[in-house]
């Protein structure tokens, strides 16, 4: 297991993840001691070069790390070193799951679930009803991306407190389509469109400057209303 440090946070290599395919890379960025919850981040579909090092799901670990939280970030299987191949959806809601299993086995701490577009939506099946994830995060929650089309009827019986950030321009999730369908996912939940933020929560003409502090900020103010946390100094 190997350890590197970065803003006085450790993270660690993770060597005995596994899933139903075989090994799975991970890193863990370490918490305090007294942490009252782990997160989990799922990254973006591997299809389109999504990674555990994607820039919005570096972004997230960041507000949660920023709380103490230890933060498990993890490839599916067959992207980076990551064994199998991949799945188109069954095999990475496995995956997500084994991360599960590993970070209640590892630390014992409940769990707060957070994903970003393909992973927003594995993410959310793998923790809606899970006993062990007391919340969910969905960024950038994909409505059809690249001939890809999702379902979250699932939502309807989630009654995990949940976030949803996107943006007002999301290509893949367009606020039009997407609104209604969160509308019906179970209480409790929020609902947060940053104006002007496209699927990565880039800015779009006129103004094209990044919006992902925005993001930053929805969760954040999301995790102290509903979980009392307190940001470390």
């Amino acid at each position: 297991m190997n350890m590197t440090s970065s803003q006085g946070s450790v993270i660690r290599s993770i060597d005995d993840l596994r899933g139903p395919a075989g090994k799975l890379e991970a890193v863990l960025n370490t918490g305090r001691e007294d942490a009252p919850y782990a997160a989990l981040i799922c990254h973006p579909h591997p299809l389109g070069g999504g990674t555990m090092h994607n820039k919005v799901v570096y972004h997230a670990m960041k507000v949660f790390s920023g709380f103490g939280l230890p933060v498990l970030r993890f490839n599916f299987r067959g992207v980076g070193l990551s064994e199998g191949a991949h799945d188109h959806g069954p095999g990475e809601l496995n995956d997500a799951r084994a991360a599960l299993d590993w970070l209640d086995a590892t630390l014992g701490l409940p769990v707060l679930l957070a994903g970003f577009s393909f992973g927003s939506f594995i993410g959310l099946q793998a923790g809606c009803g899970d006993p062990l994830v007391k919340g969910l995060v969905g960024l950038g929650v994909p409505y059809r991306a690249e001939g890809r089309s999702y379902a979250y009827e699932f939502l309807e019986r989630c009654h995990q407190p949940k976030i949803f950030i996107s943006g007002t321009e999301d290509q893949f999730g367009p606020r039009e389509l997407m609104a209604p369908i969160l509308k019906h996912a179970a209480e409790p939940k929020e609902i947060v469109w940053i104006e002007g933020a496209e699927h990565f929560f880039q800015g779009v003409a006129p103004s094209t400057a990044p919006k992902l502090s925005q993001m930053q900020d929805a969760l954040r103010s999301w995790l102290k209303r509903t979980f009392s946390l307190e940001e470390t100094a």
